[in-house]
């Protein structure tokens, strides 16, 4: 079970389910239903830049992520086939949902492939994921279907929730000793990831109609956060999980 868990993490498609549940439940609070192919997009788009990312920086990940560089190291040849795979899936998918998603998941597939540079500013890392985070599973429905009345307040709300994906990056920090933990430390540094949350969860509840289900998300990154542990599997299973966790629970909510 543990190398079942194990795979889905380090393969980078636990982050891709997560994501493609928040697109989900973003285009339903939008009031969309969500579509297959962007779906397909979003998971196949997501596949293709985490596995990229990861056989390039292996070094680099090495410290922090042990047990996901020596998976990563020993499948780097099926991870990178995987990748170029969902890079064409993505594209096809993209196609297939509007051209205009297509450039969009371009705009954000570039910022993912500099990530290796960008990271090294970890004052921005939070900020620069979470926005991408934001284009892809808010953006892409937004801009995949026909506007709804209020769709500009409705995607500002959501966008703001889905925002909370910058808890998760410092939790990731927090592991790893850097960013705002290595500047103020792991009891501040969760107080900062707790204030990202409330404020999402606000936005959820407080906003229009279609965004209360999104409160899911939050508050699942707020069991994470009040659970925080050290270890590499904690993040790997329980921090993203969380985000898929969240994800789903806002899509198949009843309260709309």
């Amino acid at each position: 079970m543990i190398r079942a868990l194990d795979a889905f993490a380090f393969s980078s498609a636990l982050v891709a389910c997560a994501a493609s549940a928040l697109a989900a439940a973003a285009s339903r609070a939008l009031g969309f239903a969500p579509q297959p192919a962007l779906l397909a997009l979003v998971f196949c788009g997501t596949v293709a830049v985490y596995c990229v990312d990861r056989v390039r920086d292996l070094t680099r990940d090495a410290r922090t992520s042990p047990l996901r560089s020596a998976f990563v190291a020993a499948h780097r040849r099926e991870l990178l086939g995987v990748a170029a795979l969902c890079a064409g899936g993505a594209l096809a998918a993209g196609m297939a949902a509007d051209v205009r998603a297509v450039a969009v998941a371009g705009a954000v597939a570039a910022l993912g492939f500099a990530h290796r540079r960008l990271k090294r500013f970890m004052w921005l890392k939070p900020f620069y994921l979470s926005s991408s985070w934001t284009a892809v599973c808010v953006g892409l429905p937004a801009v995949a279907s026909a506007p709804p009345p209020g769709l500009a307040r409705l995607s500002f709300v959501a966008g703001a929730v889905i925002g909370t994906v910058q808890a998760n990056v410092i939790l990731s920090n927090l592991r790893d000793a850097e960013g705002l933990a290595a500047h103020f430390g792991a009891r501040r540094a969760r107080r900062v990831a707790g204030l990202f949350l409330a404020g999402s969860l606000a936005c959820a509840l407080l906003g229009p109609a279609g965004t209360q289900p999104l409160a899911a998300l939050p508050l699942a990154m707020a069991g994470a956060v009040a659970a925080f542990r050290p270890g590499e599997r904690f993040g790997a299973w329980v921090v993203d999980g969380a985000l898929l966790a969240g994800g789903l629970a806002a899509f198949a909510s009843p309260w709309r």
